[in-house]
């Protein structure tokens, strides 16, 4: 009987083993329930999915700094979460916490940081502390290798690109109203490109005291 037993047990493993689509099949079977064990009690917990009081949404010139702070592909060298350690805390003060990103689709969280944490930088220097350094990243911070973004200066924003996306974000959740909407082009009217993403930096992580 134990032979037998050892003799299915061992032709059952290596049936999987030798069969490409039926590893493929259990492999992804395995991971997605695992990825909803995980995942699933996220969107129930009020403190990954309500925003932290005092968090408003983005300004339609703040918004459309976002947007070109991800084409510009800044996330890429700058993280904007800062770790619950006390190196971090120190460095750059509170962690972060999921309820300052529930306006934000796609939220900047991610491992990579060869350049300075961003969440923290609201406030932390002047605008024009943040145009010298964006025009030319040297002339504030010597030993930068940043690019340098000169042609935000040149570019002028679109006023009629800010509807669209503050209403696909309300459909995400984001409580813009009608009003702010209907606004929102003729704010951004003789507005570059540099001033949106100036007003997005001065805006990251001041809604946490």
């Amino acid at each position: 009987m134990s032979q037998n037993n050892h003799a299915s047990q061992g032709f059952t493993h290596e049936k999987i083993e030798t069969n490409n689509f039926l590893m493929i099949v259990l492999i992804v079977l395995v991971i997605a329930v695992g990825g909803l064990v995980e995942i699933v009690p996220l969107f129930f917990q009020k403190s990954t999915t309500e925003p932290i009081k005092g968090l408003v949404p983005y300004t339609s010139l703040q918004l459309m700094g976002r947007d070109i702070y991800q084409r510009e592909g800044c996330y890429n060298c700058h993280s904007q979460m800062i770790r619950p350690f006390r190196a971090e805390t120190l460095r750059y003060g509170h962690y972060s916490v999921a309820g300052e990103f529930v306006y934000d689709h796609p939220f900047q969280w991610g491992s990579k940081r060869t350049g300075p944490d961003l969440h923290r930088v609201g406030g932390k220097y002047s605008d024009e502390w943040h145009r010298i350094h964006l025009n030319n990243p040297r002339d504030v911070v010597p030993e930068s290798n940043m690019p340098a973004y000169t042609w935000l200066n040149k570019n002028m924003l679109d006023p009629s690109d800010v509807t669209p996306r503050m209403k696909a974000l309300r459909m995400v959740g984001v409580p813009y109203t009608d009003e702010e909407i209907a606004a929102a082009p003729e704010q951004l009217k003789g507005k570059t490109e540099m001033d949106a993403m100036v007003a997005y930096l001065q805006v990251l992580g001041r809604a946490l005291k």
